[in-house]
């Protein structure tokens, strides 16, 4: 069964040992784990429904309970201490777009709200509701989990919208297919989810984010159905597709999702470079896309990202004769690691390996060969487990990400990482922060900045300091001239910095698009503009 206050399935578990205690103790601090609240305490907290159970809606307390909260740190320690907060009155669970529509008009007569849920995965508060004068429902998509067409010829898969990713693996993996879109959030993230957040994967430089997998849809909205897309390319106005990506529930519910997909490939490897600085990883990888080598991933972690990474890992005899190795070759005081994917036919693979490392080469790159990527590769989505042992060992821990111009990078990273630092010190509390580049491109990358630090004794007080890094790290990006998003969508997290980025006229657009469509603000209220 999933977790009802944290990452993953009960039972799995990963652990910090001891290298990786001592390393946060040096960094931050000796941690202290909080008292968690008991699912009990917890359910003892939910208001009772304001509307009757029927056919539609379920009311139990533990149903609402679980579809209330995704991932963001104010979710997590709402979970944790039992301060769940207003929750929907009750729950949908459709199984077709049809019963989708069934559900929708059935919360519109009873003056409802709704809340749509995928996999519960978001991290920058999608799920969570205000306290409202008139009932809320959640529409849970999940049991809509089915690949429902393929067509081997266009390469086209149409697929239920509450398909989380491993499922929608598994099904194409069947037919001699994939789709490539592998995020870390994997496991429960759903093919909804990633197309109304505008997701990108791990392996996107390849397979492409959402918005190129993305072929069309349906979305019932409170007005009726939209159907989007369905062309290879089409010059007929405004692209409607993009309606939908990025509407992150304020249109309606997206119920299908046809995406373009292609055939399994026959060979795919990940490989470790280390570079001596972090400027000379940042200058090889920016030579390496603009070469245009058709490599499935790039992901450079700086000076502090590689450190935390090798101690973490664990087996310290393979790591210290990694290091003696790496000061051999020049790149061992405070090297910076990029893991490269190649995938493809065999042939394609050997060549896209030669290339890379060539130009690496020319930037003093040390190729470590496949052991740590295929160390990779095993634990690719493992990583929201560490926040579980994390908390157990009292420490939290948050993300936020961007994406700018090359010009603008590692200026942009260092404000990150001091602002997150500077938002601690009033209490002399230390952040151990540190970024790498998750995805580059021609124009420029993105850059995923992870934050750890000590866990405070009480719920109001780790909010209090949560809301001080995300303003102080979110105000540093749009500081430094970044998006306030690159693959986790906008939620009630970056709700604030939105018109921003968009301006006046384009949050009345987005806002004139929403009423046109739902002109009573039933879907998703105080998403993407208040």
């Amino acid at each position: 069964m999933r977790r009802w206050n944290g990452w993953g399935e009960e039972g799995r578990d990963e652990s910090l040992g001891d290298a990786a205690r001592a390393f946060l103790r040096d960094q931050v601090g000796e941690g202290h784990a909080p008292i968690d609240a008991t699912l009990a305490q917890a359910l003892s907290g939910v208001a009772p429904s304001r509307i009757a159970a029927g056919p539609w809606f379920e009311t139990d307390a533990d149903t609402r309970l679980r579809h209330a909260r995704g991932q963001s740190f104010p979710d997590w320690i709402a979970l944790r201490y039992g301060r769940i907060g207003p929750v929907a009155d009750g729950v949908a669970r459709p199984t077709s777009h049809d019963e989708v529509a069934e559900a929708l008009r059935a919360a519109k007569a009873i003056g409802a709200e709704v809340v749509p849920y995928g996999g519960g995965t978001s991290v920058v508060g999608h799920l969570q509701i205000a306290e409202r004068d008139r009932p809320v429902v959640n529409i849970s998509l999940a049991a809509m989990n089915r690949l429902l067409a393929l067509d081997p010829v266009s390469q086209l898969a149409r697929f239920g919208a509450g398909t989380p990713g491993h499922q929608v693996e598994a099904q194409l993996a069947a037919h001699g297919y994939l789709l490539g879109h592998f995020p870390q959030s994997y496991e429960y993230s759903t093919v909804g989810g990633w197309v109304v957040t505008r997701s990108s994967g791990q392996q996107s430089a390849r397979y492409g984010r959402i918005e190129q997998l993305f072929d069309g849809g349906r979305m019932q909205t409170p007005r009726g159905e939209l159907v989007v897309g369905g062309f290879p390319a089409s010059s007929a106005g405004p692209d409607l597709r993009e309606t939908v990506l990025g509407s992150e529930g304020r249109l309606g519910l997206l119920t299908e999702a046809s995406l373009r997909v292609r055939p399994l490939p026959a060979c795919e490897d990940f490989h470790a470079v280390f570079f001596p600085s972090w400027e000379s990883g940042l200058d090889a990888v920016r030579q390496i896309v603009q070469s245009d080598i058709p490599l499935s991933m790039l992901r450079l972690s700086n000076e502090l990202e590689t450190q935390t990474q090798l101690t973490l890992a664990g087996h310290e005899k393979t790591i210290a004769w990694l290091r003696r190795y790496l000061r051999l070759r020049g790149s061992g005081i405070q090297p910076v690691l990029l893991m490269f994917g190649a995938t493809g036919a065999n042939h394609e693979v050997l060549r896209m390996r030669r290339d890379t490392l060539s130009i690496a080469k020319q930037f003093r790159g040390v190729h470590a060969g496949r052991t740590m990527g295929r160390a990779w590769a095993a634990k690719r989505f493992a990583g929201p487990y560490l926040r579980n042992a994390l908390w157990r060992a009292g420490y939290g821990a948050d993300t936020v990400e961007t994406a700018l111009n090359w010009p603008q990078v590692t200026a942009a990273m260092h404000a990150i990482e001091a602002a997150a630092r500077g938002a601690f010190e009033s209490e002399g509390e230390r952040v151990h922060a540190f970024t790498h580049l998750s995805h580059v491109y021609r124009q420029g990358c993105s850059i995923y900045s992870t934050f750890v630090f000590r866990a405070a004794a009480d719920y109001e007080h780790n909010l209090a300091r949560w809301r001080r890094l995300k303003q102080a790290t979110s105000e540093a990006i749009v500081a430094s001239g970044g998006t306030i998003s690159h693959q986790h969508g906008v939620g009630l997290d970056h709700a604030a910095y939105l018109p921003q980025e968009k301006g006046a006229l384009g949050i009345d657009l987005i806002r004139a698009a929403a009423h046109e469509l739902d002109p009573d603000g039933l879907m998703n209220p105080g998403k993407l503009f208040a």
